[in-house]
This record gives structure tokens, sequence and C-alpha cells, in this order.
């Protein structure tokens, strides 16, 4: 009766809580990590189609107050929605028509300070040719007498055509989606707003609504805010710049105040319109205070006003911002520059609503 008996094996001691709870969130955090590769793989390979979303989604909660305000009015969404997107390419079209007019008649003015600036440009070379005979003078001659024949291929001219028109064709139809899904959003944004919350349980549906309530008031805020921030510069910079005797003042100003609204790199390249349109007509010191306004008119601005109008509602601290920018410029190139800020915006007010990633959020803010 004994022959089929077995000594059993002591059980192993099972696992404590602690070790549960720790491979959980080891596997919640790669999750979360294969997650967000996924989703930059997506935004890099479609690039295009992610830009003009994102972009199409920030002009649409813009334009939103002014469809709720025309629905008071007892004027139909739908019609509401299409006069916000008519007054949205009016302004565009009276944007572009203006700035081709004045570009076009700098380009015929041109001609009239080629001398100068071709002198200028003359004396910049021989500056340089002076440098570089003083430091071969001080420097020894490592050069070898060897020399190196370097065939370069010949640029093939019908190729790169074809590509750019390719490349053309391709960012036209997209821009040509921009109306049709900026109308579709306005016109059913209650509806899709209802919809995304009653995707979620009912015991999360209020946290949903409240950050999508904060995203649409962040992405107003943060258009709006760069909107005035640009009027003021592009004011001063005109009155400024016209009292220099910059050609072209009351162009070159906004130009220059829209470029500095730019993260990082927008004060130098505010700086670049402007000086490269003095060099034909003004001297070295008025060239060095259009730098100076320039600089000191962004720095005013970005301190002053932003934190005023929008730094409460992104509250992101500046490492953040500055990881931001170097992901999403590199993703999407200078286009990501513009929209790192408010994606990441986003990005902490849909952590600060979910429990898990509060931590994360607060790890984002100031």
């Amino acid at each position: 009766m004994f022959e089929h008996f077995r000594p059993t094996k002591p059980q192993e001691n099972p696992p404590s809580i602690e070790d549960v709870l720790s491979n959980r969130t080891v596997g919640v955090a790669a999750q979360i990590l294969l997650a967000v590769a996924v989703l930059l793989a997506i935004c890099y390979f479609a690039k295009l189609v992610m830009i003009t979303l994102v972009t199409n989604i920030l002009l649409a909660f813009v334009s939103a107050p002014l469809v709720d305000m025309l629905e008071r009015w007892r004027i139909p969404r739908s019609v509401g929605s299409f006069l916000a997107v008519a007054l949205l390419l009016a302004c565009v079209y009276g944007v572009m028509f203006f700035s081709y007019n004045q570009a076009r008649n700098f380009m015929r003015d041109l001609p009239k300070y080629s001398d100068t600036i071709r002198q200028t440009t003359i004396r910049f070379r021989q500056q340089a040719e002076h440098i570089q005979k003083t430091m071969e003078s001080v420097l020894p001659d490592t050069t070898s007498d060897e020399r190196t024949l370097k065939v370069e291929p010949k640029p093939n001219v019908s190729e790169w055509v074809t590509n750019s028109a390719a490349s053309l064709t391709e960012l036209l139809l997209f821009v040509s989606f921009i109306p049709f899904l900026i109308y579709f959003m306005l016109s059913w944004m209650e509806r899709m707003r209802i919809a995304t919350v009653s995707l979620f349980r009912q015991e999360n549906r209020e946290a949903v609504n409240r950050t999508l309530g904060g995203i649409a008031s962040m992405f107003r805020a943060f258009i709006v805010g760069n909107l005035i921030c640009g009027l003021f510069m592009g004011i001063v910079s005109v009155i400024a710049f016209g009292a220099l005797g910059l050609p072209y003042f009351y162009f070159l100003g906004f130009i220059s105040a829209f470029l500095s609204l730019i993260p990082y790199l927008g004060v130098v390249l505010a700086m670049l319109p402007p000086i490269a349109a003095g060099l034909g007509s003004l001297n070295g010191s008025k060239l060095l205070w259009i730098a100076v306004i320039t600089i000191g008119v962004h720095v005013f601005s970005i301190n002053v006003l932003f934190p005023k109008i929008i730094g409460r509602r992104l509250n992101l601290n500046p490492l953040v911002v500055t990881i931001a920018l170097l992901i999403w410029g590199w993703i999407w190139g200078a286009t990501g520059l513009i929209l790192a800020v408010p994606i990441t915006g986003a990005l902490k007010i849909i952590f600060d609503h979910v429990h898990s990633l509060k931590p994360l959020g607060a790890w984002m803010g100031e």
C-alpha cells in the first residue's frame, strides 16, 4: 500500500506583496516606454500627417470661442464654424499678400544697396584673410605635399527638380486639408468631446473632462499669448527700426518679432532680417543698435509678458522644455521647435490628472 507513496517537496515561500508590486511597477514602466517609443516612431515616419493634425487642433481650439459666441447668438454651429474658418483664411491671405508685396518691393530695391553690400562683404573677407595669414605665420605648416584628387559626381538637376516637385505637391495636398479639418473639428467639437469622455469608465469621466478642458485652455493661452507677445515686439521693433532709418522697417519689424518667438533660437533668427537689410544703408553703430534693441525686446517679452499670459497654464521647468525642443526638433525639424511647448504642456496636464503618473507631472513642473 505504500508503494506509490512519494515524499512531497516542501513548497517554496510565496512571493511577498512588495515583490508583486515591484514586478507590476516594472511591467507598467516597460509598457509606458514601449508605447512612447511606438508613438515617437509614428510621429517620425508620419511627420507631415501628424504636423497637420496638431496644427489643426491648435487652430481649432483658438477658433472655438468665436464659434461658441456665434452659437450663443443663435447662429447654427455649422454656420459659425464656416464663418470662423473663412475669417482665419482671410487673415492668412492678408498676411501673405502683405508679406509678398513687401518682399517683392524689397527685391526690386535691392540693386540700390548692392554696391554697399558688396563693399561690406569685401571688407569682411579681407579681414578674414588677414586673420588666416596671421594664424598661418604663427602656427607651423603641417600640410603635406601630397595632393588628393577628389572627383565629385555631377549633380542630377532633373532628379532634384522631380523630388522637389513631388515634395511640394505632397505639401500642397496636406495644406488643402487644413480648412476642412478645422471646420469639422469646430462643428463636431462638443460631440467628439462627449464621445471621448464616454470611452472611459464612469469613475474616470470627470477627470477626463477636466483634462480636456485644461488642454483646450492651455492651447488657447499659448496661441493668444504668442500673438500678443509678437504684436507687442513687432510694434516696438517697427518704431525703433523706423527711428534708425532701416528700409522697410514696418515689414522687417514684425518679421523679426515673430521669429523671436521661436524658443532658444528665436533671438538669433530675429536679428538676421533687419541686419541683412541694414547692411546696405546703415553704419556699424546703427546695426549694433538693431541687435541691442532686438535682444532687449526679446528678453523683456519672454521674461515678463510671456510668463504673465501663459506661464501659469504651461508650468513647465526649463529642463523639460529644453528636452522637448531637442526631441521634437529632431523629429519634426523647425516645426517641432514651434509645437514642442504646447505638446509637452498637454502631456503634463494629462499626467497631472492620472493618479499613477502624477509624480511625472510634478517632475515636469516648475
